[in-house]
């Protein structure tokens, strides 16, 4: 077999893994401010710095850093994401919790109603929530049109099994349909690290 004919095998190969399957990323603990908690913690005025595009579209990493602090213990360092919010909301592991000594409720982000607060710390400026903490249900954020492809509709959790180092099949992923997506599926770190995840890594929908 030539060269020429061995390439374009691999790309269709390529092209059908693709079609077939939806890319993972692993989402570490993060801080979403409003503008009143920007200018909190850093000043009147203040504008988040903008440093790196995330993969959904007009979603950034600041270079805004800040000090989680719970009843047992803070996460320090944690990266601040733009753009403001119209309420502040943290999203955590639910190993962070422990650390902490915090309980976050699994929710999908901006289903903030009865979840516990904190404290968030830069510097000696301090703003205490009294709601926002969560860990991050898994979901898949996808496009209308890959939606169609798929099959699935808006709300639906569906099961993936993800092709990672420890395979394993995650349940109850809910599939967030926009027109504002670029279809990935979000896991956080706990679910990463037990399932051996490296980026790249793929998962496929099960019917």
């Amino acid at each position: 077999m030539s060269a020429i004919s061995t390439l374009s095998l691999e790309r269709l190969a390529e092209q059908i893994v693709r079609r077939l399957t939806v890319e993972v990323e692993a989402s570490g603990r993060h801080v979403h401010l409003s503008r009143a908690h920007v200018e909190a913690l850093f000043g009147p005025g203040y504008r988040l710095n903008r440093v790196k595009d995330l993969s959904q579209p007009g979603q950034f990493a600041c270079a805004e850093r800040v000090t989680l602090v719970g009843p047992k213990g803070i996460l320090q360092n944690v990266v601040v994401l733009g753009p403001e919010r119209e309420e502040s909301q943290v999203e955590i592991s639910l190993t962070d919790g422990v650390a902490l000594g915090l309980t976050p409720p699994v929710r999908l982000s901006g289903d903030i109603a009865g979840t516990p607060g904190l404290t968030i710390r830069h510097g000696d400026r301090l703003v205490t929530l009294d709601r926002g903490l969560i860990a991050a249900k898994r979901h898949i954020h996808m496009t209308p049109a890959d939606a169609a492809r798929f099959g699935v509709e808006n709300g639906q959790e569906v099961r993936l099994q993800a092709f990672t180092a420890r395979p394993v099949v995650f349940e109850g992923v809910e599939v967030r349909i926009s027109p504002k997506f670029a279809t990935a599926v979000h896991i956080d770190y706990d679910e990463a690290n037990a399932c051996g995840f490296q980026k790249g890594d793929r998962g496929m929908i099960l019917p």
